[in-house]
């Protein structure tokens, strides 16, 4: 039993290093900090959408649909008259609200003389995530309601209006306001697609790559060490600076081709599957152009870099192949954290403690890069490569560091004291 239990805190001993419980706890502040905007997020969408009303009409319909939107949802602002829109419209997006509705005079008129009648909306969109049209979902909800609620009387009525007025008494007209553009006819909804559609290609070729190009650098690292080879590699005539240097760019070169690669495939898969909105995105004027491409370039290789330089510092803790396995498991995830915010949320309307944590990721900048380069944002850009450039030249430097210790070779074999004095040591 005493040979069991020596075996037992032998191999505790041995699997109990900082390598294998440091990424844990990281991806577990990581979920943590998530959990906590998620959280709130969700709180957020459960409350009724805030909004503003003008009603022009006095008529029964009008009346209706005005009842409808004060029960159902949470009014900031409350008019008769169309002449206050622009100030309803301000005072809405100062209450973080979601749209101003107009209802106007001859809603009730039109509808009686089997016409559609007509619902101005002005909407106030502060995101172009899927989460960030929660609200303005619920909004659309309750027009529903009201366009349910006009047909149901009508058919009470036997109203001899038309089959078409009387199962569609409404219609919008719909104005977006989004980053002082103003978009005609366009819901959030459709312009959160229309992004979609233009942004989404770049976080999913994006986490591949980090993902592949990641783990044949940590796996490599790990089978120098146990075949012998990176002993004999250190022994030569050659820098610790190009040494590292050689491996990073052989495998940006690696993780590059990899990209256009998956970025054709990619694009012919969405090509395939119909990802477009079927609008002309340039009479909005949100169109890539030659130099945004450029900036999205810049941005994809030096996160390359710096992401190879950090799976380099995290293959120097890899003692063999399969210690190699689970140092992959965190950079799979700040791969995959970045690609699900990018595609459910926007930058600019994240919780503070999110847009920090999201910054401090460098595999964020490129995913982003896409949907600020539409409406121009490149300080943002800019910001994101300055900041991944610095952390590349951090990482680089660490790795060439621990290049001229001897822990590159040693795998971080030596345990700390708090481990000493945690097991007896016992000869076996």
């Amino acid at each position: 039993m005493s040979g069991l239990g020596n075996i037992i805190k032998k191999e505790v001993r041995e699997l109990l290093t900082p390598a294998t419980f440091l990424p844990i706890v990281l991806v577990a502040l990581i979920f943590g900090v998530m959990g906590n905007s998620i959280q709130g997020i969700q709180e957020n969408a459960q409350t009724p959408p805030v909004i503003g009303v003008i009603t022009e009409d006095t008529g029964s319909f009008g009346t209706m649909a005005s009842t409808i939107l004060h029960t159902q949802a949470k009014v900031v602002y409350n008019s008769t008259t169309s002449s206050d829109q622009r100030t309803g419209v301000s005072t809405v997006e100062q209450k973080n609200g979601v749209a101003l509705i107009v209802i106007p005079e001859n809603f009730t008129q039109r509808i009686t003389h089997g016409e559609r009648g007509t619902l101005e909306v002005f909407w106030v969109m502060k995101g172009a995530g899927v989460l960030d049209t929660i609200s303005s979902s619920m909004l659309e909800g309750l027009i529903t309601q009201i366009n349910t609620n006009i047909s149901r009387t009508l058919i009470k009525m036997n109203s001899t209006a038309n089959a078409t007025v009387i199962l569609s008494p409404t219609r919008s007209m719909q104005t977006t306001y989004f980053k002082n553009r103003e978009f005609v006819g366009l819901s959030p909804n459709v312009i959160v697609g229309m992004l979609s559609s233009q942004s989404l290609l770049i976080p999913i070729v994006m986490m591949m790559i980090i993902i592949m190009a990641g783990s044949i650098v940590i796996t490599s690292m790990a089978l120098e060490k146990e075949n012998k080879t990176l002993e004999t590699l250190l022994t030569l005539p050659v820098k610790r600076t190009s040494i590292v240097t050689g491996k990073i760019v052989a495998a940006a070169f690696i993780g590059l081709l990899l990209a256009i690669i998956y970025m054709i495939g990619m694009g012919y898969y969405f090509s395939g599957l119909g990802v477009t909105s079927g609008i002309n995105l340039a009479a909005y004027g949100l169109v890539l152009t030659s130099t945004d491409f450029i900036w999205i370039g810049v941005s994809l290789f030096v996160t390359l870099i710096a992401g190879l330089s950090l799976c380099m510092l995290l293959g120097t803790f890899a003692k063999n192949y399969k210690s190699a396995q689970t140092l992959t498991f965190p950079i799979t995830m700040l791969a995959l954290i970045p690609m699900f915010l990018t595609i459910f949320a926007d930058f600019d309307t994240l919780p503070l403690g999110l847009k920090v944590f999201t910054f401090a990721i460098p595999f964020s900048h490129p995913m982003m890069a896409p949907r600020l380069l539409l409406f121009h944002d490149y300080t943002l850009v800019i910001a994101g490569i300055v900041y991944v450039g610095v952390f590349a030249i951090i990482m680089i430097s660490i790795v060439v560091w621990v290049f001229k210790t001897d822990r590159l070779l040693t795998g971080g074999t030596n345990k700390p004291t708090w481990l000493k004095k945690l097991f007896v040591r016992r000869r076996f």
